[in-house]
């Protein structure tokens, strides 16, 4: 007879662990629907030279005598103008672009000319170079490598330099030219390589060039923890929401890619620590608190590795990896309120290919067969409104973020009005920048086009109006901006127009399901 021992070897079998997004797969764009002929810049500095948002794409582009970046919509897909007009105010070359997660038509931007700048973008794209900002910030005294967004207070911005230091802004200044940051943060010793929050911005992550990880507060800069490892260089940082947790992608002594996971309350040893392969390229990561998968994409090569993570060991479970032949230079990342939740997508990258001067969208889908709305992998998730003033955040307030839902037909939030008089607020001399530009918020805009649609009566006496104009005066446009104006009012209706029918269609669908229950119910019965 076989002893206990020999019979529980004889029985073991490995144990899988069950998830949901085991089989998550990336699926890229055709060629019509990319970005084409996008002059990319040819910056070697460790940023994603894109960002996104549900309306625009913003491009660092390589440009002379000067840093330029372009925005173009999202729907405007395919060969891009090599004239487009471009925001163009720097003096020096771009060095990342973020756009305002609380609203769609503010991007700040940060250059070699020491100077952080914060932009309005019109409600129908930029039709006419943009040279004169919103806000100018002036404080640094050597050139700005990267800008973050605080996640939930309104316009508060964080920007770090070659001067190792990391200045915190207030946008509700009146000021246009803002030269006095809020609070200035001094721990460090060396540039500052990446920052990242935690989820109600309380806390914020930092990995420096001395290879030094500080975990301090947000406001105040007081340094809560400070860790190293001997065998891990630190390049990017990321606090994965609220699991207690802060991951790490650099090199390791050997230099070969390696990331680790420290525990936020002690970083004297890390928590994990795994090499990848032996590439040269910077590993980006990116963290979705809503379904806790990490994905970590490979500068200068194409392919995407994806993880789940959990509280318990081993902490990081390996799912897939996506791979292309084409090598990304950054990566966009489209927020969760723009994604197509129809075809089950939970995460979705602009890569930035250098090679083919193209913006390539990868989409990461979930298989499902069912066509309604998979509410286990979309939770309520972080809206586009603010939880606290700027001046509440300052006064010591802390809030987790404003969370909405995905489903469609749900009352999506709408920027409180604060942030639309943002939107409407323009300078004299920006006014004079952009011609025929129309000086109202895109969701002014919006529902008077929606008023006025319903207002079509064949009555003698009465007013003809179709989307906002009277047909009794709309005229053929005269110039190329008007052209291109009409062009994309036609492509933005159009577009909600589409959206509406696809949330009918769903709607329509769940009915039919619900009607074919009840009816085998009935039967049953």
């Amino acid at each position: 007879m076989l002893d206990r021992s020999c019979w529980t070897l004889m029985t073991w079998r490995p144990q899988y662990r069950s998830s949901k997004f085991r089989h998550v797969f990336g699926k890229a764009a055709t060629k019509e629907n990319c970005f084409d002929g996008v002059p990319i810049t040819r910056s070697v500095q460790d940023n994603h030279f894109c960002a996104v948002n549900p309306r625009f794409v913003a491009i660092i582009t390589e440009c002379a005598g000067g840093g330029a970046f372009l925005v173009l919509s999202v729907s405007h897909t395919g060969k891009v103008d090599p004239h487009h007009p471009r925001v163009s105010g720097h003096r020096g070359n771009v060095l990342d672009i973020k756009w305002n997660p609380f609203n769609d038509y503010c991007i700040a931007s940060c250059s070699e000319d020491t100077t952080v700048k914060v932009w309005e973008i019109p409600p129908h794209g930029v039709l006419k170079t943009l040279t004169v900002p919103w806000k100018e910030l002036q404080g640094h005294s050597r050139r700005v490598g990267i800008i973050e967004w605080h996640p939930t207070a309104n316009n508060i911005l964080f920007s770090t330099a070659y001067d190792y230091q990391v200045m915190i802004w207030n946008l509700d200044s009146p000021e246009q030219v803002i030269k006095n940051p809020v609070r200035t943060i001094k721990h460090h010793t060396d540039v500052v390589l990446s920052m990242s929050f935690n989820t109600d911005g309380s806390l914020l992550a930092t990995t420096c060039r001395d290879r030094k990880i500080r975990l301090m507060e947000a406001r105040s800069g007081n340094m809560l923890q400070e860790g190293s490892c001997k065998t891990h260089k630190a390049s990017k940082v990321l606090i994965l929401g609220n699991m207690k947790m802060i991951f790490t992608s650099g090199t390791s002594r050997y230099n070969s890619r390696q990331f680790v996971l420290w525990d936020q309350d002690d970083l004297s040893t890390p928590l994990l620590e795994e090499n990848l392969d032996g590439s040269s390229g910077l590993l980006f990561p990116f963290y979705d608190p809503d379904t806790h998968m990490l994905y970590l994409a490979g500068k200068g090569d194409g392919s995407i590795r994806y993880y789940e993570i959990s509280s318990e060991k081993p902490y990081i479970q390996y799912l897939m990896e996506f791979r292309s032949h084409t090598p990304q230079k950054g990566m966009g990342v489209m927020p969760k309120r723009g994604l197509d939740v129809s075809s089950c997508e939970v995460f979705r990258f602009y890569k930035v290919v250098t090679v083919k001067s193209l913006i390539e969208p990868v989409s990461m889908i979930v298989p499902r067969r069912s066509e309604s709305y998979q509410e286990d992998i979309y939770p309520m998730t972080a809206s586009n409104r603010p939880a606290l003033t700027a001046d509440e955040w300052l006064s010591g307030v802390d809030k987790g973020p404003i969370l909405m839902s995905l489903k469609p037909g749900s009352e999506l939030t709408e920027p409180p009005s604060e942030t639309k008089a943002l939107a409407n607020s323009m300078d004299t001399c920006r006014s004079w920048s952009r011609p025929g530009i129309p000086q109202l918020s895109y969701i002014q805009d919006q529902q008077e086009a929606k008023e006025a649609s319903n207002l079509v009566e064949d009555d003698r006496g009465q007013t003809h109006v179709i989307n906002g104009e009277d047909l009794a005066l709309c005229s053929p446009p005269r110039t190329e901006n008007e052209l291109r104006l009409k062009f994309l009012k036609q492509q933005e209706e159009i577009r909600r127009l589409r959206e509406l029918l696809n949330q009918r269609d769903v709607r329509i669908k769940q009915l039919e399901l619900e009607i074919k229950n009840i009816k085998n119910s009935q039967t049953q019965s």
